[in-house]
């Protein structure tokens, strides 16, 4: 699909001078002066900050509007022995949560279980039927992770049945807010929180932090002791690896390839990431997958169950149950995903004149409806709404597309929905079968007048000219200094310009384009995933532009620099 380049305007004349100040005293390549310029990181004290992410540099957890009310209370619920239950959230990011609350107010005693809704059975987030479970429980105290920030008819239940609840989330809160005890969220409108972007397990490790502050225990070794889990749940979670989220990330990366978590080590085994440095794309594209696989297609205690382990049998036990259901989802994925581009192809006979796409079958496993939307957005580009029905109620997962608020749709259209929650780009819902039709027409009008005809075409932002033999080890250094990468901190993309094409491109894999380029004396082997629709186009002496990114490729004990391509232009030069 053709991509829109934006590419960043050129530095001003102030921001030059700045840059040549940070090339003399960095002693670093231009290009990474710039770049550190273009992230407003212009003086020493900032710029290492930025390159060694510390634990001395995140905010007070007191900060956070309700958090003493909600750690006086979990300290009551200790000393007098109260039963805690830790509710989570099926997704990677809920189940880490869930294991870092458990292990940690474990490890001062408190009795605590965890719960884990099904995704067949109890939906999305709490429920009242996940409630009515916990109330003959023995529970007196419940801690939502990662979920409960809009469950207002959940918790008046809680109330009236005596059971308080501390709600953590980082989900957007409607205009009401549920009455539970203590709501710790950087989202609240009032909140004064400085960092709004955290994940869940992000938002949960505060709350312990604070149990931990206020019992006078916390040190280096147990402010760091769980960051494995927030790295794995920041990073799945796809939020900005900004500020304390980068800080999670780096640092909790660091742990992961230290292997401390036995559960995550079976994982990682089998996963077949033990023989490297651990990075955010390991992290995205193989080790989330596997656990979100264990909510999709079974129960996601078995990933709390993982992540908790002390047992190593136990743990390559649970690893290789939570494997299987990986590669089931995976061929689910594939029908799905081929059935519901065939309604699409049916459906919408002009694509270009869609401006949100609604499909729906009675048929779908709910639990993989999130991840195909995702590939049918990035085949089709438009904001998708994909629905499974079950005996007249559909389960939906909306994915969005750059510059379209798919929560604010979602709240334009609420009348016409049971339930709906999430973010600006990806989106759970609940709806009656008799409203589906209303739903869509309404949804389509909103995305119509809110959507422009540029805002369709993907766009594909670029940091900056590279020339080809500006490429070498030394940039390659100093460009992964800014890892982890991720949203709002994405890997650099260079363009190049009447680069010649070497030899004769060919496919690998599926769909994936294989090429060489050459300018002013210098190669560059390039990998373009799922480009491979491109080789008809591309001949042996033919110039064109290429955007791409820069990564060490490691080989068979050889390491080399390899561009991976993320766009062609067709060069005017021939």
């Amino acid at each position: 699909m053709h991509k829109r380049w934006t590419i960043s305007d050129p530095l001003t004349d102030e921001q030059i001078a700045v840059k040549k100040k940070i090339f003399e005293a960095l002693k670093c390549p231009d290009m990474i002066a710039e770049m550190l310029v273009r992230k407003g990181l212009t003086d020493r004290k900032t710029i290492e900050e930025f390159f060694s992410p510390s634990l001395a540099q995140i905010h007070d957890p007191f900060l956070f509007r309700d958090m003493e009310k909600a750690v006086q209370r979990i300290m009551q619920a200790i000393q007098n022995k109260e039963q805690i239950t830790i509710y989570g959230d099926y997704d990677v990011d809920g189940t880490t949560s869930t294991a870092l609350l458990y292990l940690g107010l474990r490890k001062v005693n408190a009795i605590v279980d965890f719960y884990i809704p099904h995704r067949m059975i109890d939906g999305y987030g709490l429920s009242l039927s996940g409630v009515e479970l916990l109330k003959d429980s023995g529970t007196q105290l419940i801690i939502s992770v990662d979920c409960g920030i809009n469950a207002i008819a959940e918790v008046e239940k809680l109330n009236r049945i005596g059971i308080d609840i501390i709600i953590t989330d980082h989900h957007n809160p409607k205009e009401i807010l549920p009455e539970a005890y203590a709501i710790i969220n950087p989202k609240l409108r009032d909140s004064a929180y400085p960092y709004q972007f955290l994940a869940g397990v992000g938002v949960a490790y505060k709350l312990l932090m604070g149990v931990y502050t206020r019992m006078g225990i916390l040190d280096d070794e147990l402010q760091s002791k769980y960051l494995d889990l927030v790295a794995l749940g920041t990073i799945a979670d796809i939020v900005p690896l900004t500020g304390e989220n980068r800080i999670f990330a780096s640092i909790g990366l660091e742990q992961l390839i230290q292997h401390n978590n036995i559960g995550l080590n079976a994982l990682i085994a089998l996963a077949g990431l033990t023989q490297k440095e651990l990075n955010s794309s390991d992290i995205v594209f193989g080790i989330a997958p596997r656990i979100n696989a264990a909510g999709r297609m079974g129960s996601a205690l078995r990933a709390v169950e993982l992540m908790v382990a002390t047992d190593e049998e136990r743990s390559r036990e649970l690893a290789e149950i939570i494997e299987r259901e990986n590669s089931i989802r995976q061929q689910i994925d594939q029908r799905t995903f081929t059935e519901a581009c065939d309604i699409i192809e049916k459906k919408y006979k002009n694509i270009d004149e869609t401006s949100c796409i609604v499909v729906s079958s009675d048929s779908w496993h709910p639990g993989v409806i999130g991840i195909v939307a995702s590939k049918l957005v990035e085949k089709y580009y438009r904001p998708t709404i994909m629905i499974s029905f079950k005996d007249g109620v559909g389960s939906g997962s909306g994915r969005s597309i750059a510059d379209f608020d798919l929560f604010s749709a979602l709240s334009s259209v609420e009348n016409y929905l049971e339930t709906f929650g999430g973010h600006k780009y990806a989106a759970g819902l609940s709806l009656l079968a008799e409203y589906v039709d209303i739903f869509e027409n309404r949804l389509n009008r909103y995305a119509r007048e809110h959507i422009t005809a540029e805002q369709l075409i993907p766009p594909l932002r670029i940091d900056s000219m590279l020339e080809l033999y500006e490429i070498n080890d030394h940039l390659l250094e100093w460009l992964n200094k800014f890892a982890p990468f991720g949203p709002k901190n994405m890997r650099p993309v260079f363009y190049s310009e009447n680069v010649m094409i070497v030899g004769f491109p060919y496919n690998v894999g599926k769909n994936h384009l294989k090429l060489k380029v050459v300018k002013d004396g210098c190669t560059l082997d390039l990998i373009g995933f799922n480009l491979g629709d491109f080789l008809p186009l591309l001949k042996k002496g033919s110039f064109i532009d290429i955007a791409y990114s820069l990564e060490h490729n490691i080989w068979q004990g050889r390491t080399t620099i390899q561009g991976k391509l993320r766009d062609i232009h067709f060069a005017k030069k021939s």
